[in-house]
């Protein structure tokens, strides 16, 4: 066989197979799904063997092509973590944070100075999307996850544990009937979660039955709209603490009852276990706890 490796169609081979869709693939490797697929049909035409077979919902591994891939797309992998090292042995330290948009406007990105006065040699670059990151393949560094904690094969560290508060504009509270118990709620706009479930849940856990009246009202997929919708005084609101402070003190938001309400998920800082280690990450991780438990850290 020619020595020569088709690293292009080895890679695409690779992506294919670890997402299972030539689309996505094409997207992982900035190509088009054209390109892909006439890199994979070269490779098989080299190799005469099929290494995929179309299925409804997009590609599949053939027991040829199964046996071939895990060994392939480690390989690509350590060769990414290798590149990753080449390219830090010169520059400055940097750490890439990924977390959710409403997260990164209204908790993180408002404390990062304090981090950056402390440490000026560490560049950080903050990744606010809705995806979750994948921190075995990505150049993400540290993610902030909402969850449970629960993360196969990566560390997490936990941050806080949110509220969830009941708020809406002073003026709709004011012109509206009053507010004693949680049922009293059930007489304004109810605004959502994109699941339409905490309204649901924080009901059920003061024994308010509802009658379906919880899920009705706007929904939205982020708590930063969340929040905006009911400064609008478009409603009534579940919104985590972290979220609503600031606004109540500044007069934009208020409590509609001081019933806060604890959940189960918390806030994480979850790492790859070789990232783990590193000294800046360790240090940032560092920076956050504090920052959460409200502590000042001391050089």
């Amino acid at each position: 066989m020619n020595p020569f490796l088709p690293l292009l169609a080895l890679r695409a081979f690779a992506e294919t197979g670890r997402h299972g869709s030539l689309k996505k693939a094409a997207d992982a490797m900035g190509v088009t799904a054209g390109a892909i697929s006439q890199q994979i049909k070269q490779l098989e035409d080299r190799l005469g063997v099929m290494l995929f077979t179309r299925t409804r919902y997009g590609v599949r591994l053939t027991p040829a092509g199964e046996k071939a891939h895990p060994a392939l797309v480690l390989a690509f992998d350590q060769i990414a973590r290798s590149l990753d090292v080449l390219e830090t042995v010169n520059a400055r330290p940097a750490l890439t944070v990924s977390t959710e948009p409403s997260f990164a406007a209204s908790w993180l990105v408002p404390r990062l100075g304090r981090f950056t006065a402390r440490h000026p040699e560490i560049e950080i670059r903050v990744e606010a999307t809705s995806q979750l990151a994948d921190l075995q393949r990505d150049r993400v560094d540290i993610a902030i996850r909402h969850g449970l904690g629960r993360y196969p094969g990566l560390v997490s560290e936990r941050l806080m544990t949110p509220a969830l508060l009941p708020v809406a504009a002073p003026a709709l509270l004011r012109n509206g009937p009053a507010i004693n118990n949680p049922a009293d709620c059930l007489a304004y706009p109810l605004l959502q979660d994109s699941a339409r479930a905490d309204w649901r849940m924080w009901f059920q856990a003061a024994g308010v039955a509802g009658d379906g009246q919880a899920e009705r009202g706007p929904s939205f997929d982020d708590d930063f709209l969340l929040v905006r919708a009911a400064i609008a005084g478009q409603g009534i609101a579940l919104v985590r603490d972290l979220y609503a402070t600031e606004e109540i003190a500044l007069g934009r938001l208020a409590l509609a009852l001081d019933t806060p309400w604890p959940t189960d998920f918390a806030y994480y800082a979850v790492t790859h276990p070789q990232t783990a280690a590193r000294k800046t990450v360790q240090q940032f991780i560092g920076w956050l706890k504090a920052e959460a438990s409200g502590e000042c850290l001391s050089d």
